[in-house]
Protein backbone atom coordinates (compact mmCIF):
# COMPACT_ATOMS: atom_id res chain seq x y z
CA UNK A 1 0.00 0.00 0.00
CA UNK A 2 1.32 3.24 -0.92
CA UNK A 3 2.34 6.25 1.52
CA UNK A 4 -0.75 8.31 -0.21
CA UNK A 5 -3.38 5.63 0.33
CA UNK A 6 -2.52 4.83 3.84
CA UNK A 7 -2.90 8.69 4.76
CA UNK A 8 -6.50 8.09 2.90
CA UNK A 9 -7.11 5.22 4.84
CA UNK A 10 -6.25 6.56 7.92
CA UNK A 11 -8.56 9.30 7.51
CA UNK A 12 -11.12 7.37 6.57
CA UNK A 13 -10.44 5.94 10.44
CA UNK A 14 -10.39 8.93 12.10
CA UNK A 15 -13.46 10.34 10.50
CA UNK A 16 -15.41 6.94 11.69
CA UNK A 17 -13.12 7.73 15.23
CA UNK A 18 -14.14 11.40 15.36
CA UNK A 19 -11.04 12.10 15.66
CA UNK A 20 -10.93 16.02 14.78
CA UNK A 21 -7.79 17.03 15.20
CA UNK A 22 -5.73 13.92 13.75
CA UNK A 23 -8.68 14.00 10.78
CA UNK A 24 -7.82 18.03 10.19
CA UNK A 25 -3.91 17.10 10.13
CA UNK A 26 -4.63 13.95 7.85
CA UNK A 27 -6.89 16.49 5.67
CA UNK A 28 -3.63 19.37 5.41
CA UNK A 29 -1.25 16.39 4.33
CA UNK A 30 -3.91 15.45 1.47
CA UNK A 31 -4.27 18.77 0.27
CA UNK A 32 -0.27 19.23 0.67
CA UNK A 33 0.27 16.10 -1.58
CA UNK A 34 -2.36 17.06 -3.94
CA UNK A 35 -1.22 20.96 -4.37
CA UNK A 36 2.28 19.12 -4.82
CA UNK A 37 1.20 16.93 -7.54
CA UNK A 38 -0.88 19.75 -8.96
CA UNK A 39 2.32 21.89 -9.51
CA UNK A 40 4.70 18.97 -11.33
CA UNK A 41 1.02 18.54 -13.91
CA UNK A 42 1.43 21.95 -14.62
CA UNK A 43 4.91 21.69 -14.83
CA UNK A 44 5.21 18.41 -16.80
CA UNK A 45 1.90 19.20 -18.70
CA UNK A 46 0.67 15.33 -18.27
CA UNK A 47 -1.54 13.32 -15.20
CA UNK A 48 1.23 13.34 -11.81
CA UNK A 49 1.07 11.52 -9.35
CA UNK A 50 3.21 11.20 -6.66
CA UNK A 51 5.84 8.44 -5.78
CA UNK A 52 6.35 7.22 -2.12
CA UNK A 53 9.48 9.29 -2.28
CA UNK A 54 7.67 12.77 -3.47
CA UNK A 55 4.98 11.94 -0.63
CA UNK A 56 7.73 11.51 1.64
CA UNK A 57 9.45 15.01 0.63
CA UNK A 58 5.61 16.97 1.28
CA UNK A 59 5.37 15.24 4.91
CA UNK A 60 8.96 16.13 5.93
CA UNK A 61 8.30 19.76 4.48
CA UNK A 62 5.53 19.96 6.49
CA UNK A 63 6.69 18.59 9.87
CA UNK A 64 9.33 20.94 9.28
CA UNK A 65 7.13 24.18 9.32
CA UNK A 66 5.23 22.51 12.40
CA UNK A 67 9.03 22.16 13.91
CA UNK A 68 9.89 25.82 13.36
CA UNK A 69 5.95 26.71 14.30
CA UNK A 70 6.34 25.00 18.37
CA UNK A 71 9.88 27.02 18.02
CA UNK A 72 8.23 30.32 17.33
CA UNK A 73 5.46 29.96 19.49
CA UNK A 74 7.55 28.90 22.45
CA UNK A 75 9.39 32.52 21.85
CA UNK A 76 6.05 34.07 21.69
CA UNK A 77 4.70 32.21 25.01
CA UNK A 78 1.56 31.04 23.51
CA UNK A 79 2.09 27.21 25.06
CA UNK A 80 -1.76 26.86 23.61
CA UNK A 81 -0.59 26.91 20.18
CA UNK A 82 2.67 25.25 21.02
CA UNK A 83 0.52 21.83 22.19
CA UNK A 84 -1.89 21.80 18.84
CA UNK A 85 1.04 22.14 17.08
CA UNK A 86 2.67 19.37 18.50
CA UNK A 87 -0.24 17.10 18.19
CA UNK A 88 -0.10 18.13 14.34
CA UNK A 89 3.73 16.88 14.34
CA UNK A 90 3.33 13.80 16.20
CA UNK A 91 -0.01 13.35 13.59
CA UNK A 92 2.44 13.57 10.84
CA UNK A 93 5.99 11.96 12.12
CA UNK A 94 3.91 8.57 11.81
CA UNK A 95 4.43 8.37 8.49
CA UNK A 96 8.14 9.39 8.12
CA UNK A 97 11.07 7.18 8.91
CA UNK A 98 12.42 7.55 12.18
CA UNK A 99 15.00 10.19 12.47
CA UNK A 100 18.35 9.52 13.48
CA UNK A 101 19.98 10.70 16.70
CA UNK A 102 22.72 12.84 17.20
CA UNK A 103 25.03 10.22 17.78
CA UNK A 104 24.33 7.99 14.38
CA UNK A 105 24.65 11.17 12.38
CA UNK A 106 27.81 11.82 13.90
CA UNK A 107 29.18 8.47 12.80
CA UNK A 108 27.69 8.47 9.32
CA UNK A 109 29.06 11.89 8.39
CA UNK A 110 32.63 10.31 10.13
CA UNK A 111 32.46 7.78 7.09
CA UNK A 112 30.78 10.13 4.82
CA UNK A 113 33.65 12.61 5.09
CA UNK A 114 36.29 9.63 4.79
CA UNK A 115 34.25 8.67 1.90
CA UNK A 116 34.61 12.15 -0.06
CA UNK A 117 37.79 12.36 1.52
CA UNK A 118 37.10 16.12 2.87
CA UNK A 119 39.93 17.89 4.93
CA UNK A 120 38.57 21.06 6.25
CA UNK A 121 35.67 23.41 6.11
CA UNK A 122 36.44 24.06 2.86
CA UNK A 123 34.76 20.84 1.77
CA UNK A 124 31.23 21.41 3.33
CA UNK A 125 29.94 21.37 0.62
CA UNK A 126 31.22 18.11 -0.66
CA UNK A 127 30.44 16.54 2.08
CA UNK A 128 26.79 18.05 2.64
CA UNK A 129 25.61 16.71 -0.61
CA UNK A 130 26.82 13.11 -0.23
CA UNK A 131 25.24 13.43 3.20
CA UNK A 132 21.70 14.76 2.38
CA UNK A 133 21.70 12.14 -0.29
CA UNK A 134 22.01 9.64 2.19
CA UNK A 135 20.27 10.92 5.11
CA UNK A 136 17.31 13.01 3.30
CA UNK A 137 14.14 12.26 5.58
CA UNK A 138 16.05 10.39 8.05
CA UNK A 139 17.80 13.83 9.75
CA UNK A 140 17.16 17.18 9.60
CA UNK A 141 19.19 19.46 7.40
CA UNK A 142 20.38 21.88 9.89
CA UNK A 143 21.42 19.19 12.39
CA UNK A 144 23.54 17.57 9.77
CA UNK A 145 25.09 20.75 8.86
CA UNK A 146 25.87 21.96 12.44
CA UNK A 147 27.19 18.65 12.43
CA UNK A 148 29.27 18.24 9.43
CA UNK A 149 30.89 21.66 10.19
CA UNK A 150 32.06 20.44 13.65
CA UNK A 151 33.61 17.10 12.10
CA UNK A 152 35.33 19.28 9.37
CA UNK A 153 36.81 22.21 12.02
CA UNK A 154 38.37 19.22 14.05
CA UNK A 155 35.49 20.23 17.05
Amino acid sequence: MSLKQRILDDMKEAMRARDTDRLATLRMLKAKITEAEVAKRSAHGVDYQLDDQGVLAVLAAYAKQRREAIEAYSKGGRDDLVEKERRELEVVEAYLPRQLGEEEIRERLKAIVAQVGASGPGDLGKVMKAAMAELRGAADGKLVNRLAREILSGS
